[in-house]
C-alpha cells in the first residue's frame, strides 16, 4: 500500500521497556513488571495501528538507544526506521528529531504511545492542515499537555524551558504560537495513559 502522504512523517517516540524505568507513576498500582509490560503493550498497539493504514512513512524514535530487543523487533516487523533520541530534556530531543526529519519530509507529527484514542482519523486531520499552511497542529490532553504536534518548520522556543509532564504545557506551548505569529490548527481533545485513574479508559485488549 501506497502511503497517502509519502513526503510528510509520523515521528513515534517511545522508551525502551525497562522495569522500574517506564510508566513510574503507574507503578504502585501495576508494578516494575507490570508498567513496563503495559508500555511495550501500547507501543505495539500504537504501531499496529500505523500500519493498518499505512498513511505515512513512520520511524520510531528510542531512548536511550535503538538497541533493545522490542525495537529490533518493531524494526523488522513493520518496516520503520530506528533512531536514537538525542537530548539532555524532552524537548531537546523532540526539536533535535523534528530539525532531522523535516529534512527528509515537508511535514511532520511527533507522537508518542501514550494515547490509544488517538485515530488514523485525528492524523489525517492533522496532515491535511499542515497542507493547508497552518504551521503546527495540536491534539489537547486532558492532563494539560498534548498527544500529538505536527509541524511544517521548527522553532526552538515550542522546546526550551518547557515544564515536561506538568498540566502547563498546552497553555504555554499555545502563548508561544501566538507570540511567534504562528498558525495552528487543534484536533479534538484526548487522555492518555499516565495515572492510576486513567487505567479504567484502558482498551480491554491492553489491560494487564
Amino acid at each position: 500500500m501506497v502511503p497517502k502522504y509519502p513526503e510528510q512523517g509520523i515521528l513515534v517516540f517511545a522508551k525502551a521497556p525497562l522495569p522500574g524505568q517506564v510508566k513510574t507513576r503507574l507503578i504502585p498500582v501495576l508494578g516494575e513488571e507490570g508498567a513496563a509490560l503495559l508500555h511495550k503493550n501500547l507501543l505495539i498497539h500504537t504501531l499496529d495501528k500505523l500500519e493498518q493504514v499505512r498513511m505515512a512513512p513512520v520511524e520510531l524514535h528510542c531512548a536511550p538507544d535503538t538497541t533493545d530487543e522490542l525495537f529490533q523487533q518493531c524494526q523488522q516487523n513493520y518496516g520503520l526506521s530506528l533512531h536514537e533520541q538525542r537530548g539532555n530534556s524532552l524537548g531537546e530531543r523532540m526539536q533535535y528529531a523534528c530539525e532531522e526529519a523535516l529534512k527528509r519530509y515537508r511535514s511532520v507529527l511527533v507522537i508518542g504511545v501514550d494515547c490509544p484514542g488517538l485515530t488514523p482519523v485525528d492524523l489525517h486531520f492533522a496532515f491535511d492542515a499542515l497542507n493547508k499552511g497552518y504551521d503546527a497542529v495540536l491534539s489537547p490532553a486532558e492532563d494539560g499537555g498534548y498527544v500529538l504536534l505536527g509541524m511544517n518548520r521548527v522553532s526552538s522556543r515550542l522546546f526550551e524551558n518547557m515544564l515536561w509532564g506538568t498540566s502547563s504545557v498546552l497553555k504555554e506551548t499555545r502563548i508561544r504560537l501566538r507570540e511567534m505569529g504562528w498558525q495552528w490548527y487543534e484536533l479534538a481533545r484526548r487522555y492518555d495513559i499516565d495515572r492510576p485513574e486513567d487505567l479504567k479508559r484502558l482498551p480491554e485488549e491492553l489491560r494487564i
